[in-house]
């Protein structure tokens, strides 16, 4: 849990109302940390462009990128 309140999914709006859709089909909720960065929209498309050029312009393959989340994620203590 983040000592700051993220925007509730209910009253996103526009690109970021898409965005935490999108997340909540893949997920099943809107990540927690764009919650938080949807507290200023500028912000928040930066953040989103860093992950779309992560996302499309990579040299790993799909399946190698999930584990390489994986393994971040456990050596962080998160659960995912």
């Amino acid at each position: 849990m983040t000592r700051v309140a993220g925007v509730p999914s209910s009253e996103a709006e526009g690109y970021v109302g898409r965005v935490f859709e999108a997340q909540a089909e893949l997920w099943g909720a809107p990540l927690l940390n764009h919650r938080v960065y949807a507290r200023r929209p500028a912000l928040f498309k930066g953040v989103r462009g860093m992950w779309n050029a992560l996302n499309h312009d990579t040299i790993l393959d799909a399946s190698l990128v999930a584990l390489v989340n994986r393994r971040v994620a456990s050596l962080n203590g998160c659960v995912f």
